[in-house]
């Protein structure tokens, strides 16, 4: 049951949050809100420029104060990957909405993703794609209320499989 007037969709860069995000906004008539592009706009410059700028520590900072504050009502909000550890940001989400976690597999997030700099992805020094899933996917179970497994679904099969978690 969909008590809260949010719906925030979580999980691993690539794993449909910002596609299947709008379509689920379309569907339910809500507004879709990409944070990326929220602190893209906020910052003047790229998540890739913040990181190189800032560090990834400082971006980490500025992506959970906007996070902490942004402010919603009957949206979709798809919150960068990195989002879970924004310890404010996540208290946030959960009471202004439900927190759906789009569970990829590792095999298939690999697949998807091409260059993780480019897509300003907050990866420590010597840090491996498996490194990062392996870390982010503990945080992204502890936050969920609902998971969708992305396994073999399509946005069509993951709206579905919403549809029937959500009463909407």
């Amino acid at each position: 049951m969909l008590n809260k007037q949010n719906i925030i969709l979580i999980g691993m860069p690539g794993a449909g949050k910002s596609s299947v995000g709008v379509i689920l906004a379309k569907v339910l008539g809500y507004e879709f809100i990409d944070t990326d592009l929220v602190i893209q706009h906020r910052e003047k410059r790229l998540l890739r420029e913040i990181i190189a700028d800032e560090g990834n520590e400082g971006f980490l900072a500025i992506e959970n104060e906007v996070n902490a504050t942004l402010e919603a009502d009957k949206s979709v909000i798809a919150p960068g990957g990195s989002a879970i550890y924004g310890k404010e940001a996540m208290e946030h989400f959960k009471e202004i909405g439900t927190i759906v976690y789009l569970k990829l597999s590792y095999e298939d997030l690999a697949k998807r993703l091409g260059n993780l700099k480019g897509r300003g992805v907050v990866l420590k020094e010597g840090q491996t794609l498996k490194d990062l899933y392996d870390e982010r996917s503990k945080l992204y179970e502890q936050y969920a209320e609902i998971t969708v497994d992305e396994s073999g679904r399509d946005i069509q099969g993951t709206i579905l499989a919403l549809r029937e978690q959500i009463s909407m």
